[in-house]
């Protein structure tokens, strides 16, 4: 009993810790909105971190901006159900794959943060503006972040699982234990 008990532990630690992000989020956009609303534009670091204001009806990177409210409702029908999905995935998740379950607390506060959004504005807030050179990167928000990096890690996790099978195949053909293990 006090494995599922310390299971249940860590699995509320990684809810805990999305739950902040999403409330990060949130507050974030709040701030945007009072301070930059207006138009202006700070420049925290010159030429490379901006904080400029904009509203995205769409999906990452600008796309899909048309939809109206069928695509604004239609986006957040498919956050809800992706939410749904990362939970259910979170929750069968062995309490061992840390980088998956961290995977899934970002995508979880992520896509939350933005369904927020698009339910309550019809729009998605975005305000930080990364620069390169004369290259600007879309303008995007803590919870494109937390879904980028999420996506990021689970990719990671995906390539890092199949190596393991491949090794584990190949040992057990061989009749001997894996490499590096």
């Amino acid at each position: 009993m006090s494995g599922v008990v310390r299971g249940a532990g860590w699995r509320a630690a990684y809810l805990f810790a999305a739950a902040a992000l999403y409330m990060a989020d949130q507050a974030s956009k709040a701030w945007a909105v009072k301070r930059l609303r207006g138009g202006e534009v700070l420049k925290a670091v010159d030429g490379l971190l901006h904080f400029g204001y904009a509203e995205n009806p769409g999906i990452a990177f600008g796309g899909f901006q048309e939809g109206g409210e069928f695509g604004r409702w239609m986006l957040a029908a498919l956050a809800a159900l992706a939410v749904v999905g990362l939970l259910a995935y979170f929750f069968r998740t062995r309490r061992t794959e840390d980088r998956l379950l961290g995977a899934l607390a970002l995508l979880l506060a992520g896509v939350a943060g933005n369904l927020t959004d698009r339910v309550r504005l019809g729009y998605v807030v975005d305000f930080i503006e990364l620069h390169l050179g004369s290259y600007q990167w879309p303008t995007f928000n803590v919870a494109d972040a937390a879904i980028c990096t999420g996506a990021a890690l689970l990719a990671l996790d995906l390539i890092f699982e199949g190596r393991r099978e491949a090794r584990e195949a190949k040992a057990a053909v061989g009749g001997g234990t894996p490499q590096g293990s």
